[in-house]
C-alpha cells in the first residue's frame, strides 16, 4: 500500500491553540513547525506539548510514542524558516484582526500561490481578516475555527470568504478530513460562525436562569453535563427534535414550536418556526433519515447512550478521582 504523504504545517502562535493544533497533525503524520516571535514562548509550549501528550498515554488514547510525537514538532522564532516548506498554514495568534491579517500577509509572501493561510479566528469573518491584503493573500485566506482542544473534539469549521479560492477550500477541507478532523463548511460569513453562535445561545439563556433566580450556576450545568450533554455527544439538536416525536420533526415543531415562540419572545428574540421554514428543516431531516427507519435509529440512539454510560463508569484516566 501506498505511503500517504501529508503536506508540512505551520502553525502561527505557541499558546493553547497553536499547542493543540501540533498535537493533531504531529498525531496524525503531519510534520509541525510551530513559530513564535517571543522567545520564551517556546520553551514553554514545548513543556506543553509533552504533557498533553502524556495525559493522552496515561488515559490510553495515544497511539505513538510521546519521544516520537514531539520529535515531529520544531519550534522556531524565524518565520521564513518556519514557512519555507509549508504546505498548509494555520494562524493561532491572539484573537485580533490586525494582528492576524500582518501575520498572515507576511506568510503568503513566503509560501506558494497554492498554500491555505487559514485562521483559528473564534469570530472574526476571514473578510474582515483579509481586507487590505494584497489579492493573493486574500484569495488564500480563510477561517478553520476548531472546537478546543482540537486534538479532542474533531469538528472544524471552514468558513471561506467571498474572495476565497475554491480549490483553497478544498484543499483545507482535505487536509483537515486526512488530519481525523470533521470539518463544517460555514457556507455564509456570520460573525462567531456555527460553534459560538450555538454555544452562545445557550450562554445567553444560561445567564438569564441565574438572573432570575430561577437556578444556580451548578443547577444549569448539571443539565448540560448529565443531559444535553450526553445527548449531543450522541445526536445533534435536529436529529434530537427528530427522534424525541413520533412522526418526526414535523411532528415535534407542530407540539413544541408554539412553547418554544413563546420562551423565544420572553427574551426578545421573536423568531417563530414558519411553516415554511419547518418544511425545509423536514425536508432536509427526511433526506438523513426515512420515517419507515425512524424506530430502528431510535433503538440506535438509546443503543449509543448505554455505550456512553458505561464509558463514564469504566473509562476513566489514571489521574482522576
Amino acid at each position: 500500500m501506498a505511503t500517504v504523504t501529508h503536506p508540512p504545517v505551520t502553525i502561527l502562535g505557541a499558546g493553547s491553540i497553536g499547542v493543540s493544533f501540533a498535537i493533531l497533525f504531529a498525531t496524525n503524520a503531519f510534520d509541525v513547525t510551530v513559530y513564535d516571535p517571543a522567545p520564551d514562548a517556546l520553551p514553554r509550549a514545548a513543556a506543553d506539548l509533552r504533557a498533553r501528550l502524556d495525559q493522552l498515554a496515561a488515559c490510553g488514547v495515544l497511539d505513538d510514542d510521546c519521544g516520537a510525537v514531539c520529535a515531529s514538532v520544531r519550534f522556531t522564532t524565524d518565520l521564513a524558516a518556519a514557512l519555507a516548506d509549508a504546505g498548509f498554514v494555520q494562524e493561532c495568534a491572539p484573537e485580533d484582526r490586525e494582528l492576524k491579517r500582518d501575520l498572515l500577509q507576511r506568510a503568503a509572501a513566503l509560501t506558494g500561490a497554492d498554500v491555505p493561510l487559514i485562521s483559528s479566528s473564534s469570530a472574526i469573518v476571514p473578510s474582515e481578516i483579509a481586507h487590505g491584503m494584497t489579492p493573493d493573500a486574500a484569495e488564500r485566506t480563510l477561517v478553520g475555527h476548531p472546537g478546543n482542544p482540537p486534538y479532542l473534539l474533531p469538528v472544524v469549521e471552514v468558513v471561506p470568504s467571498p474572495s476565497t479560492r475554491a480549490e483553497i477550500v478544498s484543499t483545507a477541507v482535505t487536509t483537515y478530513r486526512s488530519a481525523g478532523m470533521r470539518p463544517v463548511l460555514v457556507r455564509r460569513e456570520v460573525e462567531g460562525f456555527l460553534f459560538n453562535r450555538l454555544q452562545g445561545a445557550l450562554l445567553r439563556e444560561a445567564y438569564c436562569l441565574v438572573r432570575d433566580g430561577v437556578a444556580t450556576v451548578d443547577d444549569i450545568d448539571e443539565v448540560v453535563r448529565s443531559g444535553l450533554g450526553l445527548r449531543w455527544s450522541v445526536i445533534g439538536p435536529f436529529e434530537t427534535a427528530d427522534l424525541n416525536t413520533r412522526g418526526g420533526i414535523e411532528s415535534h415543531a407542530a407540539k413544541m414550536g408554539p412553547a418554544y415562540e413563546r420562551m423565544g419572545a420572553e427574551r426578545g428574540q421573536h423568531d417563530p418556526w414558519t411553516p415554511e421554514l419547518v418544511a425545509e428543516v423536514t425536508a432536509q431531516r427526511r433526506m438523513l433519515l426515512d420515517l419507515d427507519d425512524w424506530d430502528e435509529r431510535v433503538r440506535w440512539r438509546d443503543r449509543r447512550l448505554i455505550e456512553v454510560h458505561a464509558r463514564l463508569g469504566a473509562d476513566r484516566c489514571p489521574s482522576e478521582s
